[in-house]
């Protein structure tokens, strides 16, 4: 752990007022800024990082409790087949009056002689945010929090996704001057605009809702159907794999490869999170069963009366009998039964979410570049390459689609 104390902000470097563009121009009062880099030092923040989050973590934040952090690290910090995690934990907190009030989470990766910064939580998480205390001056902190990134950490660039319009990182962003790499949108459901599921849905269509009814009895008439809620346990554990597998063969069927679901970590993370025996992180299992055999099923966390549903997936057998919406539909029933605000279909905006939402919060996916290697890299791979890479991928027909995606699954499994 690497420690810089400060007068004001940090000892490095410190701004002027005006550098600090704090609100009615209070200076910051004294800082210690850490870079943890070793997991013993992360263990530690638990306490104080839980306190931090009880107090400022917003309900979109749920990604970046301790305990969602924790069970990652387990995963994806640990050895694999007798060879260290490629990825090194870097994560930034700030001190005041010897208080935590600021963790920005992040971790680095070294590949093809590229260091890169990106949240912690990955690709299994979603959205990305520093933890911070609404003090007045929180913009200059997370300011010189980056300051001590790019002069200590060796990275070459920053990259982060999932970045909400209202994080406490975006004004940083945009002072930053980072690009854009993606823009996005997550469509949500606002559960408050309602007194119950009957109201809510009121404001469909009487076409729409006659069409639900009409598959939810055609579905009754194969078999006895049964909803499933598990907040916990061990049946929970297991149906949260079996999610990924439903995820990757509706993949497979579409000639698609998520690289993050193929990769084994995922599914033993979500195992984890969703039996929740340990540090629980708000991991709900949703299930549709039809004559006892998975129909559809959905892995979400809730957080401070917000869930985010983070994989729905359904059996490819029930493609055609809606299975999907009916347990989109019952999960709806069960946010009002248990008092949520927002039931959050995360990014990207596919049509299908916009089906049920009505409302949508930007998101992006910023670059920074630290270095002239980093520079290099955001623009002919990030901001030219990369983007056509896929864009081509995607006009490629069915069957070319899927020779790529086994023989980049060979690769893969390969390299591990």
């Amino acid at each position: 752990m690497m420690t810089t104390a400060a007068r004001a902000l940090t000892s490095f470097e410190r701004p002027t007022i005006e550098q600090c563009r704090a609100v009615a121009a209070v200076h910051p009062t004294f800082c210690e800024f850490d870079l943890i880099m070793d997991r013993a030092a992360f263990d530690a923040l638990e306490t104080e990082w839980n306190d931090l989050f009880a107090k400022s973590g917003k309900p979109a934040n749920v990604f970046q409790t301790f305990n969602f952090c924790w069970h990652w690290a387990n995963h994806y910090l640990r050895e694999r087949n007798g060879q260290p995690s490629t990825l090194k934990l870097l994560l930034i907190t700030a001190r005041r009056d010897d208080r935590l009030i600021m963790v920005f989470p992040l971790v680095s990766e070294r590949m093809r002689g590229i260091t890169q910064v990106f949240w912690m939580g990955g690709s299994a998480s979603q959205y990305g945010d520093a933890l911070i205390e609404n003090v007045p001056d929180k913009d200059a902190i997370l300011r010189a929090a980056f300051d001590l990134l790019r002069s200590q950490s060796g990275a070459d660039i920053l990259r982060l996704r999932r970045v909400r319009e209202d994080a406490n990182v975006t004004p940083l962003m945009n002072e930053l001057g980072a690009t854009a790499a993606e823009r996005l949108v997550a469509p949500y459901m606002d559960l408050t605009s309602a007194a119950d599921f009957p109201a809510f849905e009121q404001r469909y269509s009487s076409k729409t809702r006659k069409n639900r009814r009409r598959l939810f009895r055609r579905l009754e008439e194969k078999g006895p159907m049964q909803f499933l809620r598990l907040h916990g346990g061990d049946e929970a554990r297991q149906l949260a794999v079996e999610a990924l597998g439903l995820k990757s063969e509706w993949l497979k069927s579409r000639g698609l490869l998520s690289n993050a679901i193929a990769d084994r970590r995922m599914a033993d993370l979500f195992a984890d999170l969703a039996e929740g025996k340990t540090k629980p992180a708000g991991c709900i299992v949703s299930a549709l069963k039809s004559n006892g055999e998975i129909a559809a099923l959905e892995v979400s966390f809730a957080c401070k009366a917000r869930i985010a549903m983070h994989l729905i997936a359904f059996n490819l057998e029930y493609e055609k009998s809606g299975a999907g919406v009916l347990l989109l539909e019952q999960s709806l029933k069960d946010g009002y039964a248990e008092g949520l605000e927002a039931c959050d279909m995360l990014a990207p905006g596919d049509g299908y979410k916009f089906d049920w939402c009505e409302k949508a919060d930007p998101v992006v996916d910023w670059v920074m570049p630290l270095t002239l290697k980093g520079e290099i890299y955001a623009r002919v791979y990030l901001g030219f390459l990369r983007a056509r890479i896929k864009t081509a991928v995607k006009k490629l027909p069915k069957p070319l689609r899927r020779l790529m995606r086994d023989g980049a699954k060979i690769a893969a499994a390969a390299e591990r």
